[in-house]
């Protein structure tokens, strides 16, 4: 499985995403949207933006473990966050999970709110996976 990564103006670098992702065989996987409202010991996290952004993208890399991915693999993501104050730092927090600057393509898009109170952010995306 083939990725090419776009290269990233300066502000699309800045904001950490790429403007496409080019892919060319592998497995697709659709993620369907991913919240939470409690950490991995079952605390209650609503109203945390920080910790339901990290608690998400950890998350969706389990679910791409399942079916031999990681987190690395995904090509695209759709961001929905409750507050637009939030969007810069989710764009740090998203720089952390994605350590070597190969960023999926993104949309960044603020919600009046979500299925249930205390939810702060949804992300869904789609990967492509190396075919075993």
């Amino acid at each position: 499985m083939k990725k090419t990564f776009l290269e990233p103006s300066e502000r699309q670098r800045a904001r950490a995403y790429s403007p496409a992702v080019v892919t060319e065989g592998g497995r697709v996987v659709w993620l369907a949207g991913q919240t939470a409202l409690q950490d991995a010991d079952g605390r209650d996290i609503s109203g945390s933006f920080e910790a339901q952004t990290r608690r998400v993208f950890a998350l969706l890399d389990e679910t791409l473990r399942r079916v031999g991915g990681t987190l690395a693999d995904m090509v695209t993501m759709t961001v929905f966050i409750k507050d637009a104050r939030y969007g810069d730092r989710f764009v740090e927090i998203r720089r952390e999970f994605f350590r070597e600057g190969t960023f999926p393509a993104s949309a960044l898009i603020t919600v009046a709110n979500f299925a249930r109170p205390g939810m702060e952010i949804e992300i869904q995306g789609v990967a492509v996976i190396a075919d075993a």
